[in-house]
């Protein structure tokens, strides 16, 4: 049943979290990061920092259920759209590094599914009274970069005084890279809110095409895959502890 309040998404995702360590599942990689993200969202729309709490919740529980779905057709042993069927599958594999694993799964989460479920709570000309309170998304995930980076170097230890050398350059980079992958979601939002259905289904199937595309770059780039085996090979090996890390 898909979730209709943000509690009932981390109640969701809490499931999905509870199965991925019981399996040992990488899965659980990207279920733990966005149940943090998830949380920051619900606290800033208790706080009152977005301009229209209602609407911000049913975004986040459109976008969330998307992923939600998409998992539960994976887990009944149908293919769910590319990139989510992309994103399993390298979680099914050994290679992809914790951080692939979670770029992965968001280039299948901003770059498909966002701007799919923004279209969607807010179409047509409606769209338009959203825009900064998805832009306010981004100031969320900035708040979250060093928590995620402290994380991510409990898991691979040289990550740590790697982070220290690059100061802060590294989170003006990765920073720069969500507000650009967010406003590529809201482009994309724009192009659906204004199409009809048929169109509409055009539109994303080309946007999962492309997005399938790109997934397979950040699983198997074309430069720098020593580093990355070097680094999947440093990692801690221990799935459930890493899950656990993560969240």
């Amino acid at each position: 049943m898909a979730a209709e309040t943000i509690d009932e998404v981390i109640a969701e995702l809490d499931r999905v979290l509870e199965w991925a360590r019981r399996e040992d599942s990488r899965v659980g990689y990207f279920a733990a990061l966005y149940r943090k993200v998830t949380v920051q969202v619900k606290a800033g729309i208790e706080a009152g920092e977005f301009d229209d709490g209602p609407r911000m919740e049913a975004l986040d529980v459109a976008f969330a259920n998307r992923y939600l779905d998409a998992l539960a057709t994976y887990r009944s042993g149908r293919r769910p759209v590319g990139a989510w069927d992309l994103a399993f599958r390298a979680s099914g594999a050994w290679m992809p590094t914790v951080i692939q694993h979670l770029l992965i799964a968001m280039n299948a989460h901003i770059n498909l599914d966002l701007g799919v479920a923004a279209a969607t709570v807010a179409p047509g000309a409606a769209l338009a009274d959203l825009e900064l309170d998805f832009n306010r998304i981004n100031d969320v995930l900035a708040s979250l970069v060093d928590e995620v980076k402290a994380e991510l170097a409990q898991i691979w230890k040289p990550l740590g005084p790697l982070d220290r050398l690059s100061g802060s350059l590294e989170d003006v980079a990765v920073n720069f890279s969500m507000v650009k992958a967010r406003e590529a979601a809201w482009a994309l939002a724009s192009e659906l809110a204004h199409q009809d259905a048929r169109a509409q289904a055009e539109t994303i199937a080309a946007r999962d095409a492309w997005a399938v595309a790109f997934g397979h770059g950040l699983w198997r780039p074309p430069i720098g895959r020593l580093a990355l085996l070097l680094i999947r090979l440093g990692e801690t090996r221990d799935v459930s502890e890493n899950i656990e890390i993560l969240m």
